[in-house]
């Protein structure tokens, strides 16, 4: 169970988006120390609250008002609703591009100054798996997935410079029990690491805009967190526990994108409609 530093102090109110999603559902239990309300969204099914320290709240992030009327009364915000797979742009557009824009705009409505953005390595994945990366590299996103997320790592800047309203963005790299093939042995970022990198967002003073890479200690990497330095962000685990079983499974093609660029197969995604 995840327990919190004596010296922190709980949120009041946690805003929680995407709630019913993978990490959404392994969040919901873990960020439960942070506040003494945790507000749980999305636009799924979500099991009902477990209490008076849990509220549900079903709402689509491309309907402005509801956003809205959902981030009134909260403490910080970690906005972890989209569409987290490549799909068509139209499908992208609603809760990846329209909703991180209503995010932000209701935050500025209702006063709340610090927002994580569960952003992604695919705003950078059509650089080659040789290359070693900063937060300053130019982004090279795969699809529309990841152009969606840098867009949402350009509004979180903007608003900050404009507004006030700081941001840590998590370019998350594979976030799973366990790495599943070779490629996620250098992204792969454990629950717990995850689950720490979001404890120094939340409370890490003046964080600006922060872009941070989300990945464990693993031992071959291609992200380097140092412009990070100011989260105190440090990794426990690793990919390597997992090495001789990543490493039975037969080797990828020489010409596999899997093999190639570090988004892997988003970057054959697609395209779309062409039928």
């Amino acid at each position: 169970m995840t327990t919190i530093s004596s010296e922190l102090r709980p949120f009041n109110r946690l805003l929680l988006t995407g709630a019913a999603g993978g990490l959404g559902k392994v969040l919901r239990e873990r960020l439960r120390p942070y506040a003494n309300i945790l507000r749980l969204s999305d636009i799924g099914e979500m099991a009902p609250a477990a209490g008076p320290h849990e509220e549900v709240v079903r709402c689509d992030l491309a309907d402005k008002a509801a956003v809205h009327q959902l981030i009134e009364g909260v403490d910080a915000i970690l906005h972890f609703g989209s569409v987290s797979v490549e799909r068509p742009f139209e499908e992208i557009l609603g809760a990846n591009i329209c909703g991180v824009f209503h995010v932000y705009e209701a935050a500025r409505r209702h006063g709340v100054k610090r927002v994580v953005f569960a952003s992604s390595n695919h705003v950078i994945g059509f650089y080659k798996q040789d290359e070693h990366l900063d937060a300053n590299c130019l982004r090279r996103p795969d699809g529309y997935y990841g152009l969606s997320k840098s867009y949402g790592e350009d509004m979180a800047s903007f608003y900050f410079d404009r507004y006030g309203i700081e941001t840590v963005s998590i370019r998350i790299g594979s976030s799973f029990p366990e790495p599943a093939n070779r490629r996620m042995m250098s992204t792969w970022l454990s629950y717990d690491d995850l689950t720490h990198l979001l404890e120094r967002c939340l409370y890490t003073p003046n964080v600006g805009h922060t872009v941070v890479y989300g990945m464990s200690d693993n031992r071959d990497v291609w992200w380097d967190n140092s412009k990070a330095a100011h989260l105190g962000f440090k990794p426990k685990d690793s990919s390597e526990v997992f090495r001789d079983k990543i490493e039975a499974q037969p080797m990828p093609a020489a010409d596999d994108p899997a093999r190639i660029y570090q988004g892997g197969a988003f970057v054959a995604a697609g395209p779309f409609g062409d039928d």
